[in-house]
């Protein structure tokens, strides 16, 4: 089959590879029919993600028709159509009971990797270096789905894939960003970052009853669709002298209740001291993450609020203002999504015309090309917001 490999930074190549096959008994094999490269992919492409192999099959946004299952599923069939959670999870440990999905117990073979460097290793991934597990992902022909007695979601004939696909991370990623900031009428959310999941993290907020919500980015496209799309006020940080004085002028000099950042560890600044350091240091191979984002969103928060993180940390962060956020008594919540649990929530809000995810779509795109739209992703070229791959 085909596959997307990578095979080193900025390095990535569609290669013959081996067929999957059943190898656990709550196995499935999947037929990918649609993928999609996802903003966390551009870590492993920039090289910022350790563990990873010359060969890995990358992609962890994907959904597809069943062709195969183990003995021990009994959810599933041969020709069903399904979307799959970007975590993998058992469905049995403790914290998959608690709903708490991605942390789960059991599904990272290579959990010692994590636990030697976080102290507790979560779930294993599809696509994300071997420290989550070596799972081969699915920018590719077919994939193999381990635990899919509880993974995969069946969806309606009559929903066409791009309506669905994001099931598989991105929706359910915005809108536990915007649930993690406990958002009650009235309040005001501000947005680090206009990509798919900032986007999604917009439309969720409101649709938890957000009054106002406030999206922060500097490309052009990601700010009008977010203005368009998504209704947010809007502002481009590299045309804005001061952010923090300028989202306190919005909100009557309280700051924004919750804050969400939708960036992550490959955070830009705009002339910043803060920026410059991060930069620097990374460069220098003396830090890990760039987190001028994270340090806006603790400063501009209002006290007493929340900043939640969905965006991607790998390692340690430098220079991060805690004493701000004591100070001001924020509460933090961030972490990998608990997709299983959101799913069948957020495919009722597309099966019922609330959303329709398809809109941050921009470039639709065979396999064969995947190279080429890594590229495009990351540059943010012709406008690119969203690639979806069709194997």
């Amino acid at each position: 089959m085909k596959a997307l490999c990578w095979r080193g930074t900025h390095d990535v190549r569609v290669e013959q590879v081996p067929d999957p096959s059943i190898l656990n008994p709550r196995d499935a094999i999947l037929r990918v029919t649609s993928t999609a490269i996802c903003g966390s992919d551009l870590h492993l492409y920039d090289g910022f993600i350790p563990s990873m192999k010359s060969g890995d099959i990358l992609g962890h946004e994907f959904m597809g028709e069943v062709v195969d299952v183990g003995s021990a599923v009994r959810t599933l069939k041969p020709g069903d159509r399904v979307v799959v959670p970007f975590t993998i999870a058992c469905g049995q440990c403790e914290m998959c009971q608690r709903g708490l999905s991605s942390l789960c117990d059991n599904s990272n073979p290579n959990a010692w990797m994590l636990e030697k460097t976080y102290g507790y290793s979560g779930s294993g991934l599809f696509g994300y270096s071997h420290m989550y597990g070596g799972y081969a992902g699915g920018q590719a022909e077919y994939v193999r789905v381990p635990f899919a007695d509880v993974g995969p979601i069946k969806v309606p004939a009559e929903l066409p894939d791009e309506q669905v696909l994001f099931l598989s991370d991105i929706f359910p990623t915005g809108y536990m960003a915007a649930e993690n900031c406990n958002i009650q009428p009235g309040d005001v959310i501000a947005v680090w970052g206009c990509g798919p999941v900032g986007l999604f993290a917009i439309k969720s907020a409101y649709l938890l009853g957000a009054e106002r919500v406030i999206g922060i980015d500097r490309v052009p496209e990601r700010l009008r669709l977010a203005r368009e799309e998504c209704n947010a006020e809007t502002i481009n940080f590299e045309e804005t002298e001061d952010l923090l004085e300028r989202l306190r002028s919005m909100t009557g000099g309280r700051g924004p209740d919750g804050c969400i950042d939708a960036v992550g560890l490959e955070a830009h600044g705009s002339g910043s001291l803060g920026a410059y350091y991060d930069i620097a240091k990374t460069v220098a191979f003396m830090a890990t993450d760039r987190l001028e984002a994270l340090r806006q969103a603790i400063m501009a928060c209002r006290k007493g609020g929340v900043v939640s993180i969905p965006g991607v940390y790998g390692g340690l962060l430098d220079k991060m203002p805690m004493g701000a956020a004591f100070a001001k008594g924020l509460t933090f919540k961030m972490g990998q999504t608990h997709v299983h649990r959101y799913m069948p929530k957020l495919l009722s809000l597309v099966e019922g015309g609330a959303i329709d995810p398809s809109f941050v779509i921009s470039h639709r795109l065979p396999l064969d090309r995947a190279a080429e739209a890594y590229k495009i992703f990351h540059d943010k070229a012709h406008d690119c917001t969203k690639v979806v791959l069709q194997p």
